[in-house]
């Protein structure tokens, strides 16, 4: 097991400089330049020459590129232009935003998308199994920001049920030491922020959850259909094993490796992918950050956030594969 860990470390050394280089030739093929895009109107000649000249985009992009690679190798990520505060300073700032409404989507896709796909499948080919496949057809086609929109007219304008947008009420006065405003209403007994914090998750979570739900639910039940035809869970039956120990330890178990799989995917697309549901909620995160920083060319940002991402998802990847060799012990053997 450790050498597995040691070798996929490793491995992810000239994975990351690939991205590196793939990361800075990208963001600078986009049109236009950041002094353009933060000049605007403004925009004269002296003035762009003079953020050319602060920033060393006037470099060839070769002495640029290897500049920003020193740098990185120091820990140093680069200052934003459009805020002028470290890059690393702005993600730790955020992250915590789009963590904790990435962690509220993926537990509710998991544990929605386990239990539907596993009805389904016990129920295949009736109308219960139809209804749970066409639904997550639907869950998969609807494009997100048009669901956000629809939850906020519903729930929030027409409804008043839930708030429509940001983290938290500005007019509670509460206490925030890890940025994570519902942990934070916890520890500190500030009760009514970790609910109002709580509230403000439901309809960007739910919008955020609808395409992987749609998904594990559909691999959870092709998972289950495959393993519960199989030769040994037919013969458990035989041998008289009772029908829970049969359907979690034969059934489930076995039909978890694949459904891991797109569990660790889908957290890192959610991660990733965020940048729409946090712009229609206004929802303070790297999304909605990386979105305006695409529009103003911060490359610092642009880099990055998007290497802070992808450092996050190798991370992920690698839990999946040592989570199987707890699930599965012949992969342990193997």
């Amino acid at each position: 097991m450790l050498r597995t860990v040691g070798r996929r470390i490793l491995l992810l050394i000239p994975t990351l400089f690939g991205l590196t280089l793939l990361l800075f030739f990208w963001v600078r093929a986009l049109p236009g330049g950041p002094a353009v895009a933060l000049l605007g109107e403004r925009a004269t000649p002296e003035a762009v020459a003079e953020i050319n000249e602060q920033y060393g985009f006037n470099e060839p992009l070769i002495a640029q590129y290897f500049t920003w690679l020193g740098q990185l190798l120091q820990g140093n990520f680069g200052v934003s232009i459009q805020t002028q505060r470290p890059v690393t300073e702005e993600f730790i700032r955020r992250f915590p935003a789009t963590l904790e409404l990435t962690m509220f989507a993926i537990v509710l896709a998991v544990a929605v998308g386990i239990t539907v796909g596993y009805w389904a499948a016990r129920r295949h080919g009736k109308a219960a199994d139809h209804l749970a496949v066409f639904g997550s057809l639907i869950g998969i086609t609807i494009p997100v920001f048009f669901l956000g929109v629809i939850l906020k007219w519903v729930f929030a304008i027409q409804l008043g049920w839930l708030p429509s947008d940001g983290r938290q009420d500005p007019r509670l006065d509460a206490t925030h030491y890890t940025n994570f405003y519902v942990f934070d209403g916890i520890i500190t007994g500030e009760w009514d922020a970790a609910w109002d914090a709580f509230l403000h998750l439901i309809l960007p979570g739910i919008a955020l959850a609808t395409i992987p739900l749609a998904i594990i639910t559909r691999i959870t039940r092709a998972s289950v259909l495959e393993v519960q035809n199989s030769d040994f869970v037919r013969t458990g039956m035989a041998k008289g094993i009772s029908r829970s120990t049969i359907r979690g330890r034969f059934i489930m178990r076995n039909s978890l490796l694949p459904v891991v799989t797109t569990i660790g995917l889908q957290f890192g697309l959610l991660l990733s992918g965020a940048i729409l549901t946090e712009s229609v909620f206004a929802y303070p995160g790297i999304g909605s950050f990386l979105a305006r920083a695409i529009f103003t060319r911060d490359y610092p940002v642009l880099q990055g956030f998007i290497l802070f991402i992808a450092v996050i998802y190798a991370i992920i990847n690698l839990a999946v594969d040592v989570s199987y060799s707890f699930i599965d012990p012949r992969v342990r053997v193997s």
